[in-house]
């Protein structure tokens, strides 16, 4: 018999019952600050889960607070549709300065929507039509979203389930090392598009994720992601890269395909650029892509002027300098040093790390520990979450302002999850 504390009735009663990390975590959390969050009871716990990446620099930080506070008391535009505000204008002079012009990206900036989900539509969109043709080609294990055209390029089979109807318009391609370095990349996707009795449609785009978050930490090579560009400009199609996830500086970079030296048409930001936890989201793509009709993509609440004042003081706090890049990278290798640690200590579990920057995962042969540890993690104060299609490997998502102290806290912790689990 399952007894529900009193403090959740009320999430168990009136709350649907789509609601999910709640289950993993039952606790009723009441503040937050740096890269702690506090129950209602009085527990601490370390979070390496970041708001699924939507907190990179940690929770109420107190820059980015100031900035909105005193956004808020002199009674700035906190709704604005797509109207010019100082708040859009200071946003796009520091995203244009800090990031754009240093990399020498041309994008233009489209406002689609606050979600990530509604990002990626609005790449789906554009990609249509600029190129008249309706086929997207994605990647196995893909993640972009929840709503009806980014589901069709998601791989999960459950949330592809949830649609109710056919998802169509979408192919799904070997994501890179599918097939554990046993097949050519892109055999199979050149091979279709050469064969005229093959029956896929020529493609309007491709769209990919470097590293698959919800897929279960599966890093791209650089080699490979070369390769897809190329193969993109050869067959005429547009490569969008959703950055939504592992932008914004978390694999170290600002974005995630600088490293692999690639200039995609369309890009997908969300999640941490507000850097507040305030939702935004933003679909760039090169000045020649911009053929929308005025009005013709909108959204209510596409101008959240507050979102704009903590992403330009983000920006200008964290991007100026250059030092957040290596600070990431080297938090990173702290990370993968400890899982390292974690998965020798225990050979016979086969575990296996993999990631970049401060986003990490860790799988083991049986593929149900990986609930055990995030679960045990929990009831030891760290709240670590799980991905992959089975929900097979541990996800490590601390904020990239999480100290080495912070850091080694939360490992020494999960270390000790895994062993308890054992």
């Amino acid at each position: 018999m399952t007894i529900t504390p009193p403090a959740l009735s009320v999430f168990e009663s009136l709350e649907s019952e789509v609601r999910s990390y709640c289950r993993g975590w039952p606790a009723v959390f009441d503040r937050a600050k740096g890269s702690y969050m506090y129950d209602e009871d009085g527990h601490t716990y370390l979070d390496f889960f970041s708001g699924a990446g939507a907190l990179n620099y940690g929770h109420n930080n107190e820059v980015l607070k100031r900035a909105l506070l005193d956004y808020l008391e002199r009674d700035g535009v906190t709704h604005g549709l797509d109207m010019g505000t100082t708040a859009k204008r200071a946003f796009l002079e520091s995203f244009q300065n800090t990031i754009l012009r240093p990399r020498d990206l041309p994008y233009k900036v489209m406002f689609p929507g606050p979600t990530g989900t509604n990002a990626v539509e609005a790449a789906l969109k554009l990609a249509r039509k600029v190129k008249g043709r309706e086929a997207i080609v994605s990647f196995t294990n893909a993640f972009h979203g929840m709503s009806l055209g980014s589901l069709a390029v998601t791989g999960n089979s459950m949330k592809r389930a949830g649609a109710g109807i056919p998802l169509v318009h979408g192919t799904p391609m070997p994501f890179d090392n599918y097939f554990d370095g046993k097949v050519p990349d892109f055999l199979w996707f050149e091979r279709l598009l050469e064969d005229q009795g093959s029956g896929l449609n020529q493609p309007a785009a491709v769209i990919v994720e470097t590293v698959q978050g919800e897929g279960g930490i599966n890093v791209a090579r650089a080699d490979w992601l070369r390769a897809l560009a190329d193969l993109c400009r050869r067959r005429d199609m547009l490569l969008i890269v959703d950055d939504i996830q592992m932008g914004c500086g978390r694999t170290g970079a600002f974005f995630s395909f600088e490293e692999a030296g690639i200039t995609p048409d369309i890009v997908t930001l969300s999640k941490s650029i507000s850097g507040y936890g305030l939702p935004m989201s933003l679909t760039l793509f090169k000045p020649e892509l911009d053929v929308w009709e005025p009005g013709e993509h909108n959204g209510t609440f596409r101008g959240n002027n507050p979102a704009f004042v903590t992403a330009a003081a983000a920006l200008d706090t964290y991007w100026a300098d250059g030092q957040m890049e290596k600070q990431t990278i080297s938090r990173g290798e702290q990370v993968e040093q400890a899982l390292t640690a974690i998965t020798e200590e225990h050979p016979r579990l086969g575990g296996v790390v993999r990631g970049r920057g401060l986003v990490w995962g860790m799988e083991f042969t049986d593929k149900s520990r990986a609930n055990a540890v995030c679960k045990r993690a929990f009831e030891l104060g760290l709240l670590v979450e799980t991905s992959g299609p089975q929900s097979e490997v541990v996800k490590l998502l601390p904020a990239l302002t999480t100290t080495p102290e912070e850091l080694d806290e939360g490992l020494r912790i999960l270390a000790r999850a895994v062993r308890e689990t054992v």
